[in-house]
């Protein structure tokens, strides 16, 4: 069995594609997903499955949503080694400072990291950091530039449908939680 976490991408934001996290859990058991749990009400669902092919579970998995709640929501997927991977390698300055604003940024496949990048062009090193592993993306700015930063005009960007966006501490406990830990 591997273990995933499924990132779903604008779910209950602004009275927006609302989902019930106990329905969806039930939703995902029905369709045969292990260990189903899901993490606040964002839209973090961790689950084990046999299967190895993240495609065909990413497609699954927002079928799961379409066919269950009748919404086409994205999914950013990944498996747990790689997620607590990446976030043991986050840069020391992510989530260092409490007078910035830290987002861990998610690529929903088949967008890549090279694309957003290219997509938003050059960070602005005065203004904001910026550094990915795997298919995670780090990015921190102090809150009173936080305008000025080039990363925080994304959701403008072409390539902002191919995102979901976490903050640290959601993210520090998927990987607790991926890991076993409660």
């Amino acid at each position: 069995m591997i273990k995933y976490v499924a990132l779903l991408r604008g779910v209950n934001v602004g009275g927006k594609n609302k989902l019930d996290m106990k329905e969806l859990k039930k939703a995902f058991e029905a369709r045969g997903f292990l260990g189903v749990q899901t993490y606040i009400n964002s839209g973090n669902v961790i689950f084990s499955s046999q299967s190895a092919d993240e495609p065909a579970l990413k497609a699954e998995c927002e079928a799961v949503i379409r066919e269950n709640f009748g919404l086409d929501i994205f999914v950013a997927l990944m498996c747990a080694s790689d997620l607590i991977d990446a976030v043991e390698h986050a840069p020391v300055w992510w989530n260092a400072d409490e007078n910035s604003k830290h987002n861990a940024i998610f690529v929903i496949a088949p967008m890549s990291v090279e694309e957003v990048f290219s997509a938003v062009g050059e960070i602005k090193p005065e203004y904001e950091k910026v550094d990915f592993y795997g298919r995670l993306i780090f990015w921190s700015a102090p809150l009173k530039t936080f305008s000025r930063t080039r990363w925080a005009k994304v959701s403008g960007n072409i390539v902002y449908n191919d995102l979901t966006i976490r903050n640290p501490n959601t993210v520090y406990k998927l990987a607790e939680l991926l890991k076993g830990e409660n």
